[in-house]
């Protein structure tokens, strides 16, 4: 079998773990490829093990990918699976861990049923973004898994965010910025901002705008065959627009097109993990809650 991992380096936090996982890969028999810039950073004993590798990119001969840290870590981690289907299994040193379910505490028995098999897979829908003009920073990595935004920059003065969905004019939001989320981005940012909670398998997606200055102005749930258009105007000539942790920014000028990806990508879960036991445990009613 062969595994890739993918960390960041936060010894304080994520290196035993790291080495925990290493040593159950190992004693599977696993071929080990670890992500170039975290193999640097890495001890020379781990680098020395024959099983262990680097790679700077993926392809189709992986059988799963492993990150070790919170949501943040796997959302990069996906930029390296892109469409390849490659399964992607989080181990939590984070947080909360909506993603990253697997607590270290567990990484050998989850691992070893994980190696063996004994796992499903949840399939999770991404965002694209083109605009027009073209802007050269998404030409490589122009997809989300948990939500796109476009907000203000250089200025504490509102922006409009003038809203199309299907080419039919819907609104113009005059807020701090909006921002357009999946079903797995609807645990995140979206929700902080007043989003709903939207299970995973839902066919949908939740535009919700960040502090806006109109009271009436609630999130608004579309298919997921919708096409988003966006246009900001502002104070500024310029504004953001962010792709889950990945920065861009934009001249106003600019017309976003925001759509369902032609990929999705699978999270692995162990079998008896579902959306909504990680939702009781992690938001609503706590372990100690139920009934």
């Amino acid at each position: 079998m062969k595994v890739a991992v993918y960390s960041q380096y936060y010894p304080e936090k994520s290196l035993k773990s790291f080495e925990d996982l290493i040593n159950v890969l190992h004693k599977n028999q696993v071929s080990i490829h670890i992500e170039a810039s975290f193999y640097n950073e890495l001890n020379d004993g781990i680098k020395q093990n024959s099983a262990v590798k680097k790679f700077t990119e993926l392809d189709d001969s992986y059988n799963l990918l492993i990150s070790v840290g919170g949501d943040g870590t796997i959302l990069r981690a996906i930029t390296y699976v892109r469409d390849l289907s490659i399964p992607i299994v989080g181990i939590n040193t984070g947080r909360l861990g909506f993603l990253a379910t697997i607590q270290t505490d567990d990484i050998e028995v989850a691992i070893t049923h994980i190696l063996n098999g004994n796992y499903k897979t949840s399939e999770r829908t991404l965002l694209s973004v083109e605009t027009n003009p073209e802007n050269e920073d998404l030409k490589v990595t122009n997809f989300a898994l948990n939500e796109i935004a476009v907000s203000r920059k250089n200025t504490t003065s509102m922006i409009t965010v003038e809203t199309h969905l299907n080419d039919e004019y819907l609104t113009s939001y005059w807020a701090d910025g909006l921002i357009v989320a999946t079903p797995t981005g609807s645990t995140g940012y979206s929700l902080s901002c007043g989003g709903p909670v939207i299970t995973p398998e839902a066919n949908s997606f939740v535009l919700t705008p960040i502090a806006p200055h109109n009271l009436n102005a609630r999130p608004l749930v579309i298919p997921d065959d919708t096409t988003i258009h966006l246009r900001v105007d502002g104070r500024e000539d310029q504004h953001l627009m962010s792709l889950d942790s990945r920065i861009v920014t934009l001249s106003n000028a600019t017309l976003i097109t925001i759509k369902k990806a032609n990929f999705k990508v699978k999270m692995v879960e162990l079998l008896d993990e579902s959306f909504i036991d990680t939702l009781r445990k992690k938001m609503l009613w706590g372990e100690d809650k139920r009934n």
